[in-house]
């Protein structure tokens, strides 16, 4: 009944193709938004600031990048963990060597620099797709591994192969609280996915999906393949790199190559997968759905009273959340975003059958 529809008419092309045309889901995501940036802070501990909150809008951010890619382009990739390497060492760098950086432009930067690798390891999907374009993927991902791993520029020739941030600031303003940082990467995020929103629904995003769902076809329409596939590649690599360069500012502080390896590659592809694929929801669905899962599943032993040893909590940690994986996958092989859209149709027709 306050999912209707009755009475709002759309009078413009405009009004038609807006974002959210329908007036309840512009109020929600309007509240959320309110939501998240005065009424969390007021209530929010150092906790859940830095191991709920941060980590979610941060991968939420490489998930809708690797989502441009895999969901709208239709092109694998398994280099997600190196293109965010990329991103956090190309801002340690700029930031190390020009300090009176703006601390918005570092981030971009390590955008910048993740979009010009992005586009060099984009170019064999030109040539190969499917099973053998996510080989080529991951060998990007270890040939990035071993670079910041060997060579000691990157890294300011520290003897130990780690990297640490100083004091960070915007405008005059130090980012050295929880609630400041969360604020920093809660507006960062919620800026770049309303512009991925828009762009996947213009021709940009027509174009992408065109060649996801037969590229022969959209190549005989007039899509060029160059420009379609490189420029998913390219847009993708600034989101993740812009992520890489955030965790690694915000939510590390400091860090190490393994911090990129292939581990992060595949947590980011689990979010996209079972968030659902083509949805920018469902980046942020599978982002919370992995980062908090594993949580409520280490402490509810705890909960229940049930005394566990920590290797024991993790291991059944590990197994339940692999069973939950294949479990939403096999109820949904669309995502999360999908079944959220099914409660919607359903209070759409509620009370009648749907």
């Amino acid at each position: 009944m306050l999912y209707r529809e009755v009475g709002q008419f759309k009078t413009s092309y405009a009004a038609d193709q807006a974002i959210f045309p329908i007036l309840q889901d512009r109020w929600f995501v309007l509240l959320v938004i309110a939501a998240a940036f005065l009424v969390v802070p007021l209530f929010a501990d150092q906790y859940l600031y830095t191991e709920v909150l941060i980590p979610v809008l941060i991968l939420s951010l490489a998930a809708i990048g690797l989502n441009v890619l895999t969901g709208y382009c239709g092109q694998v990739s398994l280099g997600t963990g190196g293109f965010m390497a990329v991103g956090a060492y190309a801002a340690y760098n700029l930031a190390l060597r020009l300090p009176d950086s703006n601390l918005i432009v570092v981030f971009l930067f390590g955008g910048a620099m993740a979009t010009l690798v992005g586009l060099l390891f984009g170019l064999p999907s030109l040539r190969i797709k499917g099973f053998y374009l996510a080989v080529a993927t991951l060998a990007a991902q270890f040939f990035l591994e071993w670079a910041f791993a060997r060579v000691k520029w990157f890294t300011n020739y520290a003897p130990s192969g780690s990297v640490a941030v100083g004091r960070m600031e915007l405008f005059g303003v130090a980012i050295d609280t929880p609630a400041r940082r969360y604020l920093l990467v809660l507006s960062m995020v919620v800026l770049l996915a309303f512009a991925a929103t828009n762009l996947v629904r213009g021709r940009i995003g027509r174009m992408w999906m065109a060649m996801r769902d037969m590229d022969i076809a959209a190549e005989i329409i007039g899509i060029r393949p160059l420009q379609a596939k490189l420029s998913a590649f390219a847009v993708s690599s600034f989101y993740i790199g812009v992520a890489g360069a955030l965790w690694g500012f915000v939510r590390l502080g400091s860090w190490e190559p393994l911090a990129f390896d292939i581990n992060r590659s595949f947590q980011v592809l689990f979010m996209v997968i079972i968030g659902g694929l083509g949805s920018i929801l469902g980046s942020f669905l599978g982002a919370a759905f992995i980062v908090l899962t594993p949580i409520f599943l280490n402490q509810l032993p705890n909960a229940l009273g049930i005394s566990l040893s920590t290797a024991a909590i993790s291991h059944i940690e590990f197994m339940l959340f692999g069973a939950l994986i294949v479990f939403f996958l096999i109820v949904e092989p669309r995502g999360l975003a999908r079944l959220w859209a099914i409660v919607k149709e359903k209070l759409r027709l509620w009370p009648f059958p749907y």
